[in-house]
């Protein structure tokens, strides 16, 4: 079993929520179209600093993260961002890893889209094609 990358598109939520108030233009929001590693083992979102330069995302926290090594770094936390992926999204924050580190679509966002990594396709799928099934349990 390889590697499952996905087709996602982030956006500024501070842009966004401006569009809705008619402040800005829908297309004067500030979005990053990539495709991104989906990590079953990661909780959230992260992304790098080149895509929080290009969104203009602020920091809004720093917060201890566990690295796939078990090490430990503290990371600035941004947002209010916005992920989608194919007609289904999700709203939250993100860790910036440093540099052009690589991105990585974790579980968070994955529960919330109600998507899942399907492994005798090997790529992502939706957990209810019909339409979004949120587990509020």
């Amino acid at each position: 079993m390889g590697h499952v990358f996905a087709d996602i598109e982030i956006l500024n939520g501070g842009d966004l929520y401006k569009s809705k108030l008619n402040e800005i233009g829908l297309e004067e929001v500030r979005s990053y179209k990539l495709n991104i590693l989906v990590d079953t083992g990661a909780l959230m979102l992260t992304i790098n600093e080149t895509i929080q330069e290009v969104l203009g995302l602020p920091v809004i926290d720093h917060r201890m993260a566990q690295m796939a090594d078990g090490s430990r770094i503290k990371l600035p936390v941004v947002g209010p961002i916005e992920v989608r992926f194919e007609d289904r999204f999700s709203t939250g924050n993100a860790y910036v890893l440093p540099g052009d580190s690589e991105p990585l679509l974790g579980v968070i966002p994955l529960e919330e889209m109600d998507v899942w990594f399907n492994p005798t396709r090997n790529l992502l799928t939706p957990v209810h094609p019909e339409g979004w099934v949120l587990r509020l349990k």
